[in-house]
């Protein structure tokens, strides 16, 4: 079975989608799942947890405590147990506590607590779905790495057509199955990621960098590691954490000191994706002392860092995949495809700047994936960690 020995853990709230939800349940018992199930009070105005009890052989939880008894429910038991957390159908409601982390109820506690994977299937009218509040919420939840089941174009409770639908309890499951096929797909694979800037000090209070935060190359971290890699994340400096166990993380400041740590794990590598936005020139010499502010213009001297993409890629072997990154503002594709060529790379993603919600800083990005091969896939606007996806797959799909 697909999904044998998997803990899934479904939260359903107050929405009239909530009769598909039993129907989801016999599907992945039938395949192996252990499930449990939380509610939210308004879910059992359309569906009765006895119901769902019935279904999955478990208790099904409503409130944080038994009002019998007084025993209490614990929010991050059921949050632990989980292999994956899925929400649905998941209300304009409980999207906007969870986009802002508001507990009123256990379900949201639960979800706040889960270190599992976190699945939303949205399901309501099409006017509160397109709502631009709705969209925001969907857009953050997925910059925290939430993954939202699209609802589909259909009929809806209110006579009106459009999108808002549940989607349906058979492709519910086959997201699911894919989702935890996925989750081995780089099981055994030895991974290095780069992330985030580099500082070049000017003198001992002063650097040159650039805008650099990281998200990529820690979201192409947490997505390879999820997939079973054994990853080496090495970063310069950035507020970020990576809180995963399998994560190795090795810190370094400058280009030089990343440019050492590249080539100490470099040979274990199979896969290399050099996402850090390493500074391309350091000053000649670093002042002992604060230099002082006067009146004068102050002319620093620059040089190059060292290209570590191109040695890399001088260095690698036929068993080993190296992808670069390339932010441009100009000639953009040119450029990109000019690095692949001369830095012996066998993939390169190329980001702009200059498009809405792409670029440094932000929990979103819009990418073009060149292949050594020649192929050309184009990406819309997502979060870093979907991208991330998108670039992991692609990795995928070349070594196979």
């Amino acid at each position: 079975m697909h999904l044998n020995g998997k803990k899934i853990l479904i939260g359903i709230t107050g929405s009239i989608a909530a009769y598909k939800i039993p129907f989801l349940i016999r599907l992945l018992v039938k395949e192996g799942a252990e499930v449990k199930v939380v509610m939210t009070p308004a879910a059992a105005d359309f569906v009765t947890p006895l119901t769902l009890a019935t279904l999955t052989h478990s208790p099904v939880l409503t409130m944080p405590f038994n009002s019998d008894d007084g025993s209490w429910y614990s929010h991050v038991e059921w949050g632990n147990w989980a292999d994956i957390f899925i929400i649905a159908p998941a209300s304009a409601n409980t999207l906007a506590k969870m986009a802002n982390g508001l507990t009123d109820n256990l379900l949201t506690a639960i979800y706040l607590a889960a270190k599992c994977p976190v699945l939303f299937a949205p399901a309501m009218d099409v006017d509160m779905f397109k709502h631009q509040s709705t969209q925001a919420n969907i857009a953050r939840l997925q910059s925290f790495g939430n993954i939202q089941i699209a609802p589909q174009v259909g009929e809806l409770a209110s006579g009106l057509t459009g999108a808002g639908r549940l989607e349906e309890p058979e492709a519910i499951l086959r997201i699911l199955i894919d989702y935890f096929s996925q989750s081995e797909s780089f099981k055994g694979k030895n991974v290095l990621i780069t992330a985030g800037p580099t500082y070049e000090e000017i003198d001992p209070v002063r650097y040159i960098s650039n805008h650099s935060s990281g998200k990529m190359g820690f979201a192409l971290a947490t997505e390879a590691c999820r997939r079973g890699a054994s990853v080496t994340l090495i970063t310069g400096p950035t507020a970020l954490v990576a809180d995963n166990p399998g994560i190795v993380r090795v810190d370094v400041i400058t280009a030089g000191q990343m440019a050492e740590a590249c080539y100490a794990y470099f040979y274990k590598a199979e896969i290399i994706i050099m996402a850090a936005a390493v500074a391309d020139y350091k000053p000649v010499s670093m002042a002992d002392q604060k230099i002082k502010k006067d009146e004068k213009a102050l002319i620093i001297e620059f040089k190059p860092t060292l290209d570590i993409l191109k040695n890399l890629g001088s260095r690698k072997t036929d068993q080993q995949f190296l992808v670069g990154f390339a932010l441009e503002t100009d000639n953009e594709e040119q450029n990109a495809l000019k690095k692949l060529r001369e830095k012996n790379l066998d993939l390169i993603v190329l980001n702009s700047p200059s498009g809405e919600g792409t670029g440094f800083g932000y929990d979103t990005n819009k990418v073009t994936i060149f292949i050594k091969s020649g192929e050309k896939l184009v990406f819309t606007l997502k979060s870093k960690q979907q991208a991330a996806n998108d670039i992991l797959d692609t990795i995928l799909h070349c070594i196979q």
